[in-house]
């Protein structure tokens, strides 16, 4: 049996954060529905947006989980681009970069209030 592992996000119109995600991380779906769109992560790995039950998530709820985007190398330079780029795409910023033991990372927000950090691959 072939398993993987996928990380739902919530969301309220998956089209919008498929292109949200989609342009932070340069890739494509692999999996498109109106209400759940799917990446491809690598071998064993996916990232899900649903929405369709979840109408109207309120960016302002606190969330318990995030999605990480772990860069491999991960040096503060590498971290430091990513986190200027995505600024200048005005994505929120809800913690700039800091040393948090394993290195440098951040924590941003996509439009419905998941978080989103950007770490070195341990």
């Amino acid at each position: 049996m072939t398993t993987s592992v996928v990380s739902i996000v919530y969301v309220n119109d998956a089209p919008a954060a498929a292109r949200f995600y989609g342009d932070l991380f340069g890739m494509s779906p692999s999996f498109e529905t109106p209400g759940y769109i799917t990446f491809d992560l690598g071998p064993g790995a996916e990232l899900g947006l649903w929405s369709g039950q979840f109408e109207d998530l309120s960016a302002g709820v606190p969330r318990t989980s995030e999605v990480c985007l772990a860069v491999e190398g991960g040096r503060p330079e590498e971290i430091t681009a990513i986190f200027k780029q995505w600024q200048s795409k005005g994505v929120t910023i809800l913690r700039e970069p800091h040393d948090a033991g394993f290195g440098l990372t951040f924590v941003a927000a996509d439009p419905d209030g998941n978080r989103i950090r950007v770490a070195p691959k341990g």
